[in-house]
């Protein structure tokens, strides 16, 4: 968790950040049960302090045949042990309330962060791409989807409920194709691929600190201490939980999983199609390096610029956007959003989310590494997706559309694809469609 020392150091900015980013904390109210645990800390450790010197006293008394004196000293110990244990029970409601405080704190915001209340606020920093002008009637991509036999979202939702899917054929071969490409592109830059674990313990959700906040967006496993993960991100970090990191270069992973999401505030919203589902998979980059902003700086811009150079790779139209602290979390410290062109909505919608966390992470799961200095510092962590399918398909599918249902396939992702330039209707599905 945040440092207390700095918390109290900063009060007043940190209750600013945690109002704009919608979190219910009172730094007021955790600075005065900072200052009664200290009080009852001490209190405590002063009454065990005096119990033992009085037990050592009765001993030497005893010996000395000073029994009424002894007695006496042994009352008084009575005394204190009844104050000691009032003082303990006190203490132990202070810490619960004091650590609920704890977990609460937002990380602080940088300072080129933008103010606003949404992503409505948030700010353009760069278009790349036009958005295509079709001279035919558009389809989107579920229509895409059903008529090219890429996906089934009927049977998804028989099966298994609102938001659900079946992926197949082509779609599935897309799917796969643009994880590979990501993965290709990461392993170029030095990222070490990694396939997570789907499930983890509650310990993890905290130490990466999607937990407490983010606990109506995970799945539980009934019975048992595990939670479905939501993002890679949280296997990466929790591997390294813990440890004394060698960060003369910075950690570079890359994770492949399976993400699972209650989407709990979501209804009625996004409801046709896949861009918000339950179940979906992700490329995701973690990296960990040494507690220096420069540094973390740069590797922000590094990831951001992987994501972007996947999009292009794509020939996909996309903005970059610099998040508000409205629409931030409570780990972030500065974010970015890439937002994709798709025709279907006649907006960007988002993509990818890249983000410095700071040493907000590393405090909660104690990664930590040894500075010039000697000393043990904690190190920051960053994130950024690489790919998230299927809601990648989205733009792929609709602004690569041709007029004959056809869809264009970017050289980039050929050769995952056996080769072919385009996904065109099976010929059953176009006999079908003619009768």
């Amino acid at each position: 968790m945040m440092d207390i020392r700095h918390i109290k150091e900063r009060a007043e900015e940190f209750q600013r950040v945690a109002d704009g980013k919608k979190i219910a904390v009172s730094i007021a109210e955790l600075l005065d049960a900072d200052e009664r645990r200290r009080e009852l800390t001490l209190r405590a450790e002063t009454l065990r302090a005096s119990r033992n010197r009085r037990s050592e006293e009765i001993g030497s008394l005893m010996a000395a045949g000073k029994r009424e004196e002894a007695t006496t000293i042994r009352a008084r110990i009575g005394t204190e042990k009844e104050e000691l244990s009032n003082v303990e029970a006190e203490l132990d409601i202070v810490m619960q309330r004091y650590r609920y405080l704890m977990e609460r704190v937002p990380n602080l915001v940088s300072a080129d962060t933008p103010e606003g209340r949404s992503d409505a606020d948030n700010a353009v920093i760069a278009v790349t791409g036009t958005p295509p002008k079709f001279d035919f009637e558009a389809r989107d991509h579920v229509e895409l989807g059903e008529k090219l036999g890429l996906f089934d979202t009927e049977r998804g939702v028989k099966v298994a409920g609102a938001r659900s899917y079946f992926l197949k054929g082509d779609g599935l071969k897309l799917q796969r194709a643009v994880q590979q490409l990501a993965l290709d592109l990461l392993d170029e830059r030095g990222f070490v691929g990694m396939d997570v674990p789907l499930m983890v313990r509650t310990r993890a959700m905290h130490g990466t600190g999607f937990f407490p906040s983010g606990q109506d967006q995970a799945y539980r496993i009934e019975g048992e201490d595990a939670w479905l993960v939501g993002t890679s991100e949280v296997p990466l970090i929790a591997y390294f939980e813990g440890e004394t990191l060698d960060l003369n270069e910075p950690i570079r992973v890359a994770g492949v999983s399976t993400c699972f999401r209650s989407e709990v505030g979501s209804a009625g919203r996004d409801v046709r199609g896949l861009y918000r589902v339950h179940q979906f998979a992700k490329v995701e980059q973690v990296v960990i390096c040494r507690g220096n902003w420069d540094e973390s700086e740069r590797l922000l811009q590094e990831i951001t610029r992987n994501a972007e150079d996947l999009l292009d790779m794509l020939e996909l139209p996309y903005r970059k956007v610099a998040v508000c602290i409205g629409d931030m979390s409570q780990k972030n410290h500065k974010q970015y959003d890439i937002e994709t062109w798709m025709p279907s909505r006649g907006a960007y919608g988002e993509t990818h989310s890249a983000s410095n966390v700071g040493d907000f992470q590393a405090r909660r799961a104690g990664l930590r590494y040894k500075g010039e200095d000697g000393k043990l510092h904690y190190a920051h962590t960053l994130n950024n997706t690489a790919a998230a399918v299927p809601r990648l398909l989205i733009p792929l599918l609709e602004n690569h559309q041709r007029e004959d249902g056809s869809i264009y396939l970017p050289p980039a992702l050929r050769p995952y694809m056996g080769g072919r330039e385009f996904i065109a209707a099976p010929a059953s599905t176009e006999k079908q469609a003619a009768e």
